[in-house]
């Protein structure tokens, strides 16, 4: 049976959106009014490399059997949808328009999947040694996430390496590295059971007789999603440095002892909170992938464009860390760097 899908951010979220299309479920983009009319009219276009082919694939989502739509946060009918996915980047929660289709959507208690960096703080509060901690610094308005219940919300680790060609339109992304996203369970079976049963659909989707990489796995883990949070301490936020960024290759390669403390360090934060080290990544296969990204990180680029805010993957790990007793000085000077970088682009706009 088609699910309905509404996915808030029409750039990465077009990734999930293409696979579920793919599957043959119906998807709308929530994004601003010029870029839905562009999707409406020529819809979307997400290259991406099969296994053991030389050059990436267009994937169009015209051609695709599920159904694409795409409007404004004003024009939201919630009644149409059965999953949520929140794939826009943090800060970009705080415009008016889209609290206010949050506030709706936490009413509503639709289940919602986030593959953003970030972890929504109700999903945060299903993990009982965060659930007293103080972490409201590292949003950018916590408060949105006020109305939502913890066990409606759940993290999927995005994963997958995708941007938007800067000579592109904005309906086109391209993907670097096709791996998967990793989805923790909701805490109702009912919606559970949706999630299992769109990880079957796509991984059931074939082109041309060939197995699609990205593929949604889930988990019953709550800390599976955590193992990004190694990575991006150890390598997308060291992206950034007190002048030109770096790439994530440069970030994790330019010293990898000192990477590899960073990553088993933050595993070992991931661990107290409960995770399994079976939940975890290797650091040597990260560093194998990491030889592979060849730009700097999406959150390197922002600030180096003049974002005054990014998502703070960095200080949130720094505030748990500490707050758990197990504070570094490697962390803490990311974290520095990256204030000290955003003070810059406030002072300068």
């Amino acid at each position: 049976m088609p699910r309905n899908v509404l996915i808030l951010g029409a750039s990465y979220g077009s990734l999930l959106a293409t696979k579920l299309l793919m599957a043959g479920h119906n998807v709308t983009l929530v994004c601003r009014r010029k870029t839905a009319d562009l999707v409406n009219r020529d819809g979307t276009e997400v290259r991406i490399k099969l296994r053991d082919e030389p050059d990436h694939r267009a994937i169009l989502s015209r051609d695709l059997p599920g159904t694409l739509d795409a409007a404004p946060p004003e024009a939201i009918d919630l009644s149409r949808y059965d999953l949520v996915g929140l794939a826009m980047q943090e800060p970009q929660y705080n415009n008016h328009t889209i609290r206010v289709l949050m506030i709706k959507i936490a009413e509503a208690k639709l289940p919602c999947l986030s593959i953003m960096n970030m972890p929504p703080l109700p999903y945060l509060k299903r993990i009982p040694i965060v659930a007293g901690m103080d972490l409201e610094d590292a949003y950018t308005n916590a408060g949105v996430w006020d109305r939502f219940e913890p066990g409606l919300v759940t993290l999927c680790s995005p994963d997958p390496q995708a941007f938007r060609p800067p000579d592109e339109a904005a309906n086109v992304l391209h993907v670097g590295l096709p791996t998967n996203f990793k989805a923790a369970t909701f805490a109702d079976e009912t919606h559970n059971r949706l999630l299992r049963d769109l990880e079957a659909d796509i991984d059931a989707v074939r082109l041309d007789g060939q197995d699609v990489p990205v593929k949604l796995k889930v988990f019953d883990s709550l800390f599976v999603p955590l193992a990004k949070w190694s990575m991006l301490l150890t390598g997308n936020y060291r992206c950034i440095t007190p002048d030109e960024p770096q790439s994530i290759r440069d970030a994790v390669h330019g010293d990898l002892a000192r990477s590899r403390t960073i990553y088993e360090h933050v595993d070992a934060v991931a661990r107290r909170l409960g995770a399994d080290p079976e939940d975890q990544v290797p650091f040597e296969k990260y560093a194998k992938a990491a030889e592979g990204l060849l730009k700097p990180s999406s959150a390197a680029r922002a600030v180096a464009n003049g974002a005054p805010f990014i998502e703070r993957v960095d200080l949130l790990v720094k505030l748990i860390s500490h707050q758990l007793g197990m504070p570094t000085p490697e962390i803490d000077r990311t974290v520095q760097i990256v204030d000290r970088k955003l003070e810059e682009r406030i002072i300068e706009g």
